[in-house]
């Protein structure tokens, strides 16, 4: 029996998902202090690593288990930790439920992941995964913009627009983080059969 082949942690595509970490904590902290442009800035550049070790490990490569784990790992951190963090923001509209319905979706696909996989099936994210991230991030992307806005001065007429799109999107998000965690369930059933 030949020994298994390690795969290497420090890769462009796993360097670029690490960076998400540090991202989250200044992200955080531009919550905890208001700093509602910066947080879109530091935001805006974590979902870009996000999509670009994506594209970089299909395009250049390596394709590895650590990277597959990873890059959702980092992405809950990131994501579900701003949703917590915004729960008492006020104007925000990040109820305690909603933030519980987005964590508990997240640590429930990424447990049924980890069974799957150390039975020796693929588990990666499909087209209704990456609806949900999507909405989760434009979600985000919408709160630390309409906050910005909101210490400026004359910006009634934008809010008076991004505030309706703004509660569709949450919404949306809502039910997309629902019906992703139940296809999960039911294709993590299946390939376990």
């Amino acid at each position: 029996m030949s020994a298994p082949v390690s795969e290497p942690l420090l890769n462009v595509p796993n360097v670029l998902s690490f960076a998400r970490i540090p991202l989250a904590a200044v992200l955080f902290a531009c919550v905890v202090y208001e700093w509602w442009l910066a947080g879109l800035i530091v935001f805006l550049v974590a979902t870009a690593t996000d999509w670009l070790d994506g594209w970089w490990a299909r395009r250049y490569g390596p394709l590895t288990l650590i990277g597959r784990n990873l890059d959702p790992l980092t992405d809950k951190i990131l994501v579900c930790g701003a949703f917590i963090y915004l729960i008492p923001v006020r104007g925000a509209g990040i109820l305690p439920w909603m933030v519980t319905i987005v964590v508990c979706r997240e640590l429930l696909v990424t447990g049924i992941r980890g069974v799957v996989e150390a039975a020796g099936k693929k588990f990666g994210a499909d087209w209704f995964g990456k609806l949900k991230m999507a909405l989760q991030c434009a979600v985000l992307i919408g709160v630390f913009l309409i906050a910005w806005l909101r210490t400026l001065e004359d910006t009634s007429d934008a809010l008076a627009v991004l505030e309706p799109v703004q509660q569709v999107l949450l919404w949306a998000m809502l039910a997309a983080t629902v019906g992703s965690g139940v296809q999960y369930v039911v294709k993590a059933a299946r390939l376990m059969r």
